[in-house]
């Protein structure tokens, strides 16, 4: 079983071979690390997708917008998961981000986790039929356990959602009540015992 140091450095350097500048493949050997790492086929859909990308012409997007399309070529994952990770910021005002036709739909999505942690922020992506929560780069889960991602995504929809307790406020409020058990009342043993407590100032 291969190493995840030896899943970055290979997709680092593969992402070198095939044209990208170091500094993007340095990004990409880290996508593709958290990929793995999360159980999901990065090795697999990276190769995939350099197989193709000098044979085919894909588009890249400078400046990513509420709602983004290609003027003829599928997107490329890579180019536009380090637009999305250099514009998260104004990225999130928008709530929500749709993109059109975008190649190798899987490989985006360790960027997109990567920004949930930036903005500290939970994503919901949708691939279309597949949908994908990313936690602040934690974790990445799913509705689907195929492995055959497809090597296109009609559209990809991100939502940016509100941090919110997942509990009522009288569950906490329960909760905390019985939490109260273990506070121990202060007595004057205590005090004495404290830290600082019996020391003289000699001085």
């Amino acid at each position: 079983m291969k190493s995840l140091s030896e899943i970055e450095t290979t997709s680092k350097r593969a992402s070198r071979g095939v044209g990208f500048s170091w500094g993007i493949a340095e990004e990409v050997g880290k996508c593709v690390r958290l990929l793995e790492l999360f159980g999901l086929p990065g090795i697999k859909n990276l190769n995939r997708y350099y197989q193709k990308k000098n044979k085919e012409n894909f588009d890249d997007i400078r400046l990513i917008n509420k709602k983004n399309t290609s003027n003829k070529n599928s997107l490329c994952p890579i180019s536009l998961g380090i637009r999305f990770l250099d514009q998260i910021r104004k990225i999130e005002n928008y709530n929500k981000c749709l993109f059109k036709n975008v190649a190798y739909p899987l490989l985006l999505l360790p960027f997109l986790s990567r920004s949930s942690e930036i903005i500290g922020k939970k994503l919901l992506v949708v691939l279309d039929r597949y949908e994908f929560l990313l936690n602040f780069n934690i974790n990445i889960s799913s509705n689907s356990l195929e492995k055959e991602f497809p090597s296109k995504a009609k559209i990809v929809k991100i939502f940016f959602l509100d941090n919110k307790d997942s509990f009522t406020d009288y569950d906490w409020k329960s909760l905390y009540k019985l939490s109260e058990n273990t506070f121990v009342e202060e007595t004057d043993s205590l005090k004495k015992g404290a830290a600082g407590a019996g020391l003289n100032d000699n001085d």
